[in-house]
């Protein structure tokens, strides 16, 4: 089935198996299905696309974060390739197209616009979302089905963010996320070293020399602890 339907993955061939009386459950049969061999072209093309125009493009996704009490909030958030700077962030429990489209025009507000923003095929982000985007002077550009890889700096930060932040907290309401929230990302952008950034913040950091021999390495806590950021410090 699989080589005479090349398109066809394991939900499809699942059916005509089950037509079948076959008694195989989906996950079987993606198992035994030949793996496709990564589009080579397809990715040193958008790898291209990414290299020579990385300080031109933005990227804005969604992630979830459960609360307390078990209702799912929503985390939107637009980040710049160039430096993985964070340009704006809010929280809602109900998000719309609506919704979105104020998010956008406040992150640019008092940001540079980007020539290019990568956004993925959520259903949310609609045709009325890329029409703003296109109104603001930036050029929408949709990632491929199932191809998180191509958003991959948005994707990167969304799993730093639950490694150093949510995954170590109990929310309890959207201004408590929101909270939490603004404190990392203010971390994040000045405080935070990057391996992509040779060890720099997105927003840049000095480096701190010691005057004399007494001077001393104090820890700063940053998102309530969880962090820290060190500086020297005059003895007394």
């Amino acid at each position: 089935m699989s080589k005479e339907n090349p398109t066809w993955r394991a939900p499809r061939i699942h059916g005509e198996l089950l037509k079948l009386g076959f008694d195989v459950s989906e996950r079987t049969v993606s198992r035994y299905l030949p793996k496709k061999e990564p589009n080579g072209e397809k990715i040193k093309k958008w790898m291209a696309f990414l290299n020579n125009h990385r300080k031109g493009i933005a990227a804005m996704d969604f992630f979830i974060v459960p609360t307390l009490f078990f209702k799912r909030l929503y985390c939107f958030f637009v980040i710049h390739h160039d430096k993985r700077k964070l340009l704006h962030f809010n929280v809602t429990f109900h998000p719309t197209a609506e919704w979105v489209i104020q998010q956008l025009r406040n992150a640019f507000l008092i940001n540079s616009i980007p020539r290019y923003m990568i956004l993925d095929r959520d259903s949310i982000f609609s045709p009325l979302v890329v029409k703003t985007i296109k109104s603001i002077g930036i050029e929408p550009v949709r990632i491929s089905f199932r191809s998180p890889w191509q958003n991959g700096i948005a994707e990167r930060w969304i799993g730093s963010c639950r490694r150093e932040l949510i995954n170590h907290v109990i929310i309890l309401n959207k201004k408590h996320l929101y909270k939490l929230l603004e404190e990392y990302i203010e971390y994040y952008n000045k405080d935070r070293t990057h391996y992509n950034l040779d060890k720099d913040p997105p927003s840049g950091r000095p480096v701190l020399k010691r005057n004399s021999g007494t001077d001393k390495v104090i820890a700063l806590p940053r998102v309530g602890g969880l962090h820290h950021k060190y500086v020297w410090k005059k003895s007394a």
